[in-house]
């Protein structure tokens, strides 16, 4: 029951478990227990708070949770804490607020002592109201799971936008209406189910397009944003709303993105190579007090990512929504959240990352999706680049001081991803083997390294084109608002449909 080194190589189940729960496993983004063995790869907590994500294997359930608590308290600072682990004492949950009633039939957050908030009188912030924003497209079983999820979340106030991009038919309204609408009583009247799941159409193209839509139509104060192919966590909204009430500078929270499965090779492919990650250690970002990173505040793609993100509904609407020529759907294929994120920053505003906000994503399962995933990835960072000269051109003169450095590190971040794994031991399993299974292991690493240096080759690919890439999806923006203003239709040429195919 030897944890396996880092470096993932072939496909695994994918669970959850909590040090103060010895032998509990659950689900991806659900509180259904199961009772797995052999290989797997987990996400390991302490008291809900997510301490990292461990590879080890075992004969059964209970070796299987022993050894993936074994690895975290061996390499996750903090797992020491846990019960029966021998380290320190057991300090209880740690800070990401519980949901607590304020008055009667409303929720509410335990308010931070530098919040300047009002509290009541039982000394909690009210929660407000969290509108969340599902863009889709042609994708009914994701979108079922992802919005099954969303009703099970433990955040007493929130709504639910679905955005229908582009469809190809009418599925996705037929199941918002069948499954998610408001049901009638027996003596006619309508019992709401809480939270409300509301559905909007966007006939144009694009991802950007399509939040903007469910910008314009959110009643919440924060609105919240992931994508049709995730689950979301319980305790995601909770979460995600404890810095806008910690702090009121705070503009926008990103969270955690880890997988929700890992069956197929291009899914560990993604993953191996980096995939969302953004680290376990909540983090604050801010022009005022600018971190030591010498490419801040360009490196947006370090922030966050689009699937799991909430903003200032308020501060959102101000700046103009997301940009319409970036985003999944356009010839810029990505960009829309990282420029968000940047003109945030520039507004004055704080930036947040708080890891205990998780979703759990599906990866892209053929290699095909994969590849295009990946230039997309590299070209929306291309085209975030080129967006914010064009909406905050003052920058500039920091862009340009930052560029030498900025493209040394693209390049060396290409090659460090595309040789992670060459080192001694790379794609090996659990412990020192020997005969097949190590020809096994060892053939999956090779096959492993050979896609993460494809990976690598076109996200850099993607990034020289992105600025192109922006330019004419802008271009494409001009001619549809003329078509517009002459009243003929308010179609354009459609970009790339995938959704996801960002970071």
């Amino acid at each position: 029951m030897t944890p396996a080194p880092p470096g993932l190589s072939v496909p695994m189940p994918v669970v959850d478990i909590d040090l103060a729960e010895p032998g509990a496993f659950r689900r991806p983004g659900g509180r259904m227990r199961i009772g797995p063995s052999g290989r797997a790869l987990g996400l390991v907590r302490l008291h809900g708070r997510p301490l990292g994500m461990a590879e080890a294997s075992g004969r059964g359930p209970g070796e299987l949770w022993q050894a993936l608590a074994d690895a975290a308290l061996r390499d996750f600072p903090g797992a020491e804490a846990a019960p029966g682990a021998g380290g320190a004492a057991d300090p209880g949950p740690r800070a990401v607020p519980a949901v607590a009633a304020s008055d009667p039939g409303a929720g509410g957050l335990p308010a931070a002592a530098s919040s300047p908030g009002p509290r009541s009188r039982t000394g909690v912030a009210p929660a407000p109201e969290i509108s969340v924003i599902v863009a889709t497209r042609n994708r009914v079983g994701m979108l079922r799971d992802c919005l099954d999820s969303l009703l099970a979340l433990t955040y007493p106030r929130f709504e639910v936008i679905v955005v229908d991009n582009a469809p190809a038919d009418g599925s996705t309204e037929e199941l918002i209406r069948r499954e998610y609408d408001p049901l009638p009583d027996g003596d006619g009247t309508v019992r709401k189910r809480r939270p409300v799941v509301r559905y909007l159409r966007e006939p144009v193209p694009g991802l950007a397009r399509a939040h903007n839509r469910g910008l314009a139509a959110a009643r919440g104060r924060i609105a919240a944003f992931t994508d049709d192919d995730t689950l979301v966590d319980p305790g995601w909204l909770t979460a995600l709303a404890a810095p806008f009430l910690a702090d009121a500078r705070t503009g926008c929270v990103t969270g955690l993105i880890v997988p929700a499965e890992l069956d197929t090779e291009a899914q560990v492919a993604l993953e191996r190579h980096g995939a969302f990650a953004k680290g376990y250690a909540p983090r604050t970002w801010s022009l005022r007090v600018p971190p030591a990173d010498p490419l801040f505040p360009f490196t947006a793609g370090r922030f966050g990512s689009g699937a799991n993100m909430a903003f200032r509904t308020d501060l959102l609407r101000e700046l103009g929504g997301f940009d319409p020529a970036t985003g999944v759907g356009t010839p810029a294929h990505g960009g829309d959240d990282l420029l968000s994120f940047f003109r945030v920053l520039a507004r004055g505003r704080f930036l947040a990352y708080e890891p205990a906000a998780i979703v759990w994503h599906r990866h892209r399962r053929t290699p095909e999706a994969l590849e295009a995933q990946a230039f997309g990835y590299g070209a929306g960072f291309g085209a975030y680049l080129a967006g914010a000269l064009v909406h905050e051109p003052r920058m500039l003169p920091a862009l340009l001081r930052r560029l030498p450095g900025g493209v040394r590190y693209a390049m060396a971040r290409s090659r460090q991803r595309a040789g992670r794994d060459t080192g001694p031991g790379a794609g090996a399993g659990a412990g020192p083997a020997a005969g097949p299974e190590a020809e096994s292991d060892a053939g999956a690493g090779a096959a492993a390294r050979a896609a993460a240096s494809r990976i690598a080759r076109l996200e850099l690919r993607g990034l020289l084109y992105g600025p192109f890439g922006y330019l004419r999806s802008r271009r494409d923006e001009r001619r549809l608002r003329r078509r517009a203003a002459h009243g003929s239709g308010a179609r354009t040429r459609p970009g790339p449909q995938r959704r996801g195919g960002r970071r």
